[in-house]
């Protein structure tokens, strides 16, 4: 009798495709992604510039929607709700990490990071706590008080790692996380960014350039020719 526990399915692509009108031109962006994963995996997304990684993250994330197909998170259908309650799905159950940290400039790090969780409707101690926890798992925990104009592109980038999961979502999606960052500084966010995830049970999906980043999954794919391919290894 096998002691293996199987992992449950998080997220479920069928037949998704996108294609965008470019005057009298129709350009096939996704023709068909099926994919499947599974809860508390790191997957990376691959794939040349202009290949449409960043168009199937946001469809996965309700960020954009496929033309054709379904997602699904769990059991929810996400190409089938309202913009309401897309807006309420993300809330709840994704974390967004992207090339640029969007941090907001007047607000200090900790703030930052508690910003969506008063958007939620979290308690302000619960959301302080939690905070603090993030940070200190981004190797931040000093730099609470600090504004984003105070802390190195690396530290901003941390503290968007750890805005991501602050609403303790199901999934996070990383478009380009270290895109932006001298090549030490990509080794320490990705590195705090696979290990928080793992840390905190989070599935994580990336989007990235890096090989590096990229040997940091559980599972590779390579996106050629609105085809989503497994990379062997």
């Amino acid at each position: 009798m096998s002691d293996i526990t199987e992992r449950k399915i998080l997220l479920r692509a069928k037949n998704i495709v996108k294609n965008y009108i470019s005057g009298a031109e129709t350009l096939h962006i996704l023709k068909g992604i099926n994919l499947e994963i599974e809860e508390g995996t790191s997957v990376v997304i691959s794939g040349r510039s202009g290949s449409g990684k960043s168009t199937l993250l946001n469809i996965f994330g309700g960020l954009d929607r496929c033309d054709e197909g379904n997602v699904y998170i769990g059991e929810n259908n996400i190409t089938s709700l309202s913009e309401k309650e897309l807006s309420a799905y993300r809330s709840k159950s994704t974390g967004f990490v992207f090339q640029f940290h969007y941090l907001l400039k007047d607000f200090t790090a900790l703030e930052n990071i508690m910003l969506p969780a008063f958007i939620a409707g979290i308690k302000k101690k619960h959301a302080i706590e939690t905070a603090r926890s993030l940070l200190a798992d981004v190797r931040l925990e000093d730099r609470c008080g600090h504004f984003p104009s105070q802390l190195s592109g690396g530290e901003r980038q941390r503290v968007a790692v750890a805005r991501s999961m602050v609403n303790d979502p199901a999934v996070i999606f990383a478009d380009e996380p270290t895109g932006n960052l001298d090549p030490q500084n990509s080794e320490i966010v990705a590195q705090l960014l696979f290990e928080s995830a793992q840390k905190r049970g989070k599935t994580l999906i990336v989007v990235t350039h890096d090989k590096k980043v990229a040997a940091r999954a559980s599972k590779r794919f390579f996106l050629e020719n609105g085809q989503l391919l497994p990379e062997a290894g």
